[in-house]
């Protein structure tokens, strides 16, 4: 998932004027303050989105270190009718069944269901010594389920790319 293209493309979604300001901060390394505004700019309008644009600016906002701040109100922006296809899980209660073990010793936070394949995009946390998920995953993964086994693992800041695998149809 190209990161700028995705930007580019998230802006259409908003009337002119927001957009500009929305691809400004883009230009300006505001990408903080844009997702904000984005969010903020298709509540105010009541823009329905589908599941993949909702999970795609999920997906930017975890980027950006967002995605805790903004899921409410992503989760509050209206739903275009199409075909529920990917629920973003909020709030997500940890994995206690270990899928696999490269992730052992992290804490498994579901994040985005495919409702389609069943397939699960998770994140993969240290433990922090207050108890505390640490901010950053280690990793994303994609589960064949809730249960594993594990389909691929993505090194932190792959977010994307895990979306883009979680999208994949499956193979039995």
């Amino acid at each position: 998932m190209d990161q700028a293209d995705t930007w580019e493309r998230l802006s259409h979604l908003l009337p002119e004027s927001d957009a500009q300001q929305f691809q400004d901060c883009w230009d300006t390394g505001e990408q903080e303050a844009g997702l904000d505004r984005l969010v903020g700019g298709l509540l105010e309008q009541q823009t329905a989105i589908n599941d993949t644009v909702r999970a795609e600016i999920s997906v930017v906002a975890e980027t950006w270190g967002m995605r805790e701040a903004l899921t409410p109100r992503l989760l509050a922006c209206p739903g275009d009718g199409s075909p529920h296809t990917l629920e973003l899980i909020d709030p997500p209660d940890p994995l206690h069944a270990v899928p696999d073990p490269q992730l052992a010793d992290l804490v498994l936070v579901p994040w985005i269901r495919c409702v389609n394949s069943g397939r699960l995009l998770i994140r993969a946390h240290v433990e922090e010594p207050w108890g505390d998920l640490s901010l950053i995953a280690e990793h994303y993964a994609v589960l064949a389920s809730e249960r594993g086994p594990l389909v691929r693992l993505f090194e932190a800041f792959s977010a994307g790319d895990a979306l883009t695998e979680l999208l994949q149809p499956s193979v039995s």
